[in-house]
């Protein structure tokens, strides 16, 4: 059966579906980088809202800011812009359709549409998920970069931007000019800290051009902290046969986890839904929350896809189904990570490690390595490398950390133990994949990334652990350095 609204009341018995009146919903959120994570996660809490009577007035459009995106957008439309969501657990399944996204802004050069939007005042928050790599940063520091050219151009031409950032800033310029309130900026990406860096990025980059303009949007704009967690997989044959064998003809359906977290900061300038209601925490502690899950699942994620990857394995609970790669994914997290770790309401970094394990060996969540592992130079960076450091600082343990840098160095050398090739998986693959090849005979090669690295390749322990590493990898194989790393 085809998806959309007239087809909602004809759905199987077994799919969920909304309750409320879509036609009277009105929009209230405009969300840029519509991807399977923020339609099973942000997107499904404003539905449960939605489905107790509640935040009628705050429906999601989407956008993007890619020509990419323009296929997303027709396909959603077809289906009058609603999603199957699929709960993946070994112990059953479930299915929703959820409807709380109502538009899709179309996708144009100059981005015209998009800030047309997002000037309405009816527009209260703009979020987004546009992945860690998606902000500007300079790799080593973290800081927002205004010399890459994307951001070069906006800078040149304020009312026609390429970037999010700058459709951002032009529509807080109109809104301001019209005497309108400004809007929330909401960052719902996997980022420490993340709506410092969204306010960052966005009064950075209006100050490039109007300074008077980034100082209203720091007077009057808010950027609240968030920590967001649900495993959501890309969509494939596999996820499309299933919501097919559910009789529903859904073009862009989502699986997922039987878990969600969502942490939010509650400063919204403009008003928020009540998310609090369906599930979310409102903390002023919101760090504490995202350390622990950026530290021991988001840097999990990160040690295992890439001996994974090397060895040839597809999946991530494929992954946990190798003894070598699952201990080496709790003794790193234990002993290295957790350390760093603050406890939080309601859960240990030891109980979140057991958790994380249970997460990752989901059989039925076909999570790719190749998903995992794509943006090493982003999420290696922003996940481990800070645990890298903090360890270090304190004098404790890095033989793991060092180990899980030297294999993803070997997977960067771009050819797994079969000989098979990796395809390039990173937007600075080439550069990546010179160092790791010259780290074969130089292994200080790969940590002479200052970018990335910074002043840890001048840090004698951790250099000298990484450099003994990558030799056994290479001279005996992955097996042989997981089987050593337990050994102790």
């Amino acid at each position: 059966m085809k998806l959309s609204n007239a087809t909602l009341t004809d759905l199987p018995d077994t799919i969920e579906r909304p309750t409320y009146d879509r036609s009277k919903l009105t929009p209230g959120i405009v969300h840029i980088g519509l991807g399977n994570f923020h339609r099973a996660h942000q997107a499904w809490y404003l539905h449960r809202l939605m489905q107790a009577g509640q935040a009628q007035d705050w429906a999601i459009v989407g956008a993007g800011v890619r020509a990419y995106d323009e296929a997303m957008r027709q396909k959603m439309a077809a289906q009058d812009y609603l999603t199957t969501l699929i709960e993946l657990d070994p112990a059953g399944s479930s299915a929703e359709v959820v409807g709380s996204m109502i538009d899709y802004i179309p996708i144009e050069e100059g981005n015209g549409p998009l800030i047309a939007k997002m000037a309405d005042p009816a527009i209260r928050i703009v979020a987004l998920t546009v992945t860690e790599g998606g902000y500007f940063l300079d790799p080593a520091t973290k800081k927002f970069d205004p010399s890459h050219p994307d951001i070069q151009h906006d800078i040149a031409n304020p009312e026609a931007p390429k970037t999010a950032f700058g459709a951002m800033v032009a529509a807080l310029r109109q809104r301001r000019d019209a005497g309108h309130g400004a809007f929330t900026c909401q960052s719902c990406d996997n980022l420490p800290g993340n709506g410092s860096i969204l306010r960052q990025v966005v009064t950075g980059l209006a100050r490039q051009m109007d300074g008077a303009l980034a100082d209203w949007i720091e007077a009057n704009s808010s950027f609240p902290e968030s920590m967001v967690d649900c495993i959501v997989p890309a969509t494939g044959p596999n996820e499309l046969k299933l919501v097919q064998e559910l009789g529903v003809d859904d073009q862009v359906p989502v699986t997922h986890e039987n878990f969600r977290q969502w942490v939010i900061e509650d400063d919204f300038c403009a008003g928020r839904p009540a998310w609090e209601e369906a599930g979310a925490t409102l903390s002023h502690s919101v760090e504490d929350f995202e350390a622990m899950k950026l530290r021991l699942l988001n840097a999990g994620h990160q040690v295992i896809a890439t001996p994974a990857e090397v060895l040839g394995i597809d999946t991530i609970a494929g992954a946990m189904s190798h003894a070598g790669v699952k201990a080496l994914l709790r003794k790193v997290s234990l002993d290295e990570i957790a350390p760093h770790v603050k406890e939080v309401p309601g859960m240990t970094p030891q109980g979140y490690v057991d958790l994380v394990d249970r997460r990752f060996s989901n059989p039925r969540i076909r999570d790719t390595v190749r998903r995992v592992a794509f943006d090493g130079s982003s999420r290696q960076t922003g996940f481990l490398l800070p645990v890298v450091r903090d360890a270090l600082a304190a004098g404790t343990a890095v033989d793991g950390l060092a180990l899980s840098q030297a294999l993803w160095c070997r997977m960067c050398a771009g050819s797994r133990e079969d000989g098979s090739t990796i395809e390039p998986n990173d937007p600075d693959w080439d550069q990546l994949n010179a160092a790791a090849l010259a780290a074969k005979d130089d292994p200080q090669a790969w940590l002479e990334q200052r970018q990335y690295y910074g002043d840890l390749a001048d840090d004698a322990r951790f250099s000298e652990a990484f450099g003994r590493w990558l030799e056994l990898i290479w001279s005996d194989g992955v097996e042989a350095a997981l089987d050593r790393y337990q050994q102790g």
